[in-house]
């Protein structure tokens, strides 16, 4: 496809919006203007991904910072054998990961961000069944309380890492489990698996949560 079909009209600009490619092959150049449009395009969305992982603004401003020195330096192994984007969320995980490991703490999420539902939805694997009665079809205001949230928190916490990742960027980030996968590096299979077994703990955690039963571990 050739460039010109990569750009995007600025309806209110009248210009046209250079492609990712075009940006990308000129900071290859060291063109820096080009790498703050890159910045530009994409920080909200860094950001937001950093902050699934570390929750605190001061240190997802970190990653923020740590995830655009690395593209700098290494936008070189981008092979653009995928999107772009997909490369950039995977360096800002992988930045996300290093910095709650050199602290020796685990991701936290904001429990608000979770559908009721979320844990109860597994297509590929049909229905899971928490022990004892069905959490998630108690009433909303017991699902909202700081109690369950609380649960909630512990049980993601004490996630394997690459559950918990999964899980952060498919169930509460929103990317679809083909994007996930791409992000990741890993297969849609993988991703399917990981995901599942993420959810089964959680509802197995939360489930025992109830019940007074103790939780088994994945």
């Amino acid at each position: 496809m050739a460039a010109d079909e990569n750009k995007v009209p600025d309806s209110s600009a009248g210009a046209v919006v250079p492609s990712d490619e075009e940006l990308i092959a000129r900071v290859r150049g060291e063109d820096f203007g080009a790498f703050e449009e890159l910045v530009n395009r994409y920080q909200d969305k860094v950001y937001r991904l950093a902050l699934r992982f570390v929750r605190t603004e001061s240190e997802a401003k970190e990653v923020v910072q740590d995830t655009l020195l690395t593209v700098w330096r290494k936008l070189d192994s981008f092979k653009g054998d995928a999107l772009f984007s997909s490369w950039l969320y995977r360096v800002t995980a992988n930045a996300a990961l290093m910095r709650l490991r050199s602290q020796r703490r685990h991701a936290e999420i904001s429990t608000e961000d979770l559908e009721p539902s979320v844990l109860e939805r597994t297509p590929q694997y049909g229905q899971i069944h928490a022990p004892g009665d069905n959490w998630s079809r108690r009433p909303d205001e017991q699902l909202q309380s700081e109690r369950l949230k609380a649960e909630i928190q512990r049980a993601v916490d004490a996630l394997p890492e690459i559950y918990r990742t999964v899980f952060l960027i498919r169930d509460v980030d929103g990317h679809s489990t083909e994007e996930t996968a791409e992000i990741l590096g890993v297969s849609v299979p993988t991703v399917k698996t990981r995901l599942h077994r993420a959810r089964l703990a959680l509802r197995e955690t939360i489930g025992s949560h109830f019940d007074g039963v103790p939780a088994s571990h994945p």
